[in-house]
C-alpha cells in the first residue's frame, strides 16, 4: 500500500471512529459513552480508536472541535453577508435549530459541563467558545458603528457576553426538556430579531441598503 493509500485509509477510519462517537454521544451521553461501543459502532478495532485520539476524552473534544469549526466558519460567513442584520440574526436563529437537531448542541453542553470539574477540558471549551464570542463582539461592533448609541450603556464586549449566555442558556433549558409555554426559549430569541428589525427599519443610517 503507498503512502497516499495509506493516508487516505487513516483519514477514512478517523471520520468513521468521529461519525460514530456523535452516534454513541448523542444515543448514551458522555457519562456512558465507551469507546468499546465507538469502535463497534465505527467498524473498527478498538484498538484504532486509542490509535487515532488516546482516551474517551480526547476523542470526544476533537468531535467538537470539528464540529464546531464546521459551523463557525457557516456562522462567519452569513453574517459577512451584504443583507441587514435582522435577516442574518434570523438566519442564526434557524441554524441554532439545525445545531439542535444535528446533536452538535448536545456535545458542547456535555463539555461545557465537564469543564467545570476538569481543567483540560474546561481549557479546550473556552477556547472553543471563545471563536463565537469574537464574532459577536465583530457583529456588536458593527451595530455600534451604524447606529450611533445603539448599544446604550453596554460595550461592544459586553452585548456579546450577554448575547452569548442567552443563547447557551437558552440551550441548556431545550436540553433539559422545557416546552415552549413553559419556558419560550425559541421565541424570545426570535424576539430579538424583531428589536434588530425594528432599529435597522426606524434608525439612523440606510437600513435599506443592509448592514453588511
Amino acid at each position: 500500500m503507498t503512502e497516499i493509500a495509506q493516508g487516505m485509509r487513516a483519514s477514512a477510519t478517523r471520520d468513521a471512529i468521529l461519525e460514530a462517537a456523535q452516534e454513541r454521544l448523542l444515543a448514551d451521553g458522555f457519562a456512558r459513552l465507551s469507546t468499546r461501543g465507538v469502535a463497534a459502532s465505527a467498524g473498527v478495532p478498538l484498538s484504532q480508536v486509542h490509535y487515532h485520539f488516546g482516551s474517551k476524552q480526547q476523542l470526544i473534544l476533537e468531535l467538537l472541535e470539528v464540529e464546531n469549526n464546521r459551523r463557525l466558519t457557516r456562522q462567519k460567513g452569513m453574517f459577512a453577508e451584504d443583507v441587514p442584520l435582522w435577516v442574518r440574526y434570523e438566519q442564526a436563529c434557524d441554524f441554532l435549530e439545525d445545531d439542535l437537531d444535528s446533536g452538535y448542541v448536545r456535545i458542547l453542553q456535555e463539555m461545557i459541563a465537564l469543564g467545570w470539574s476538569d481543567a483540560v477540558v474546561g481549557a479546550k471549551v473556552r477556547d472553543i467558545v471563545s471563536g463565537w464570542f469574537s464574532l459577536l463582539v465583530d457583529v456588536a461592533r458593527e451595530v455600534e458603528a451604524r447606529y450611533d448609541g445603539a448599544l446604550g450603556p453596554f460595550t461592544a464586549e459586553e452585548v456579546a457576553a450577554l448575547i452569548a449566555q442567552v443563547f447557551y442558556g437558552g440551550e441548556a433549558m431545550v436540553l433539559l426538556g422545557f416546552e415552549r409555554r413553559q419556558w419560550p426559549v425559541r421565541s424570545s430569541l426570535r424576539r430579538i430579531g424583531v428589536l434588530i428589525r425594528a432599529l435597522e427599519e426606524g434608525g439612523a443610517g440606510d437600513a435599506s441598503s443592509g448592514a453588511g
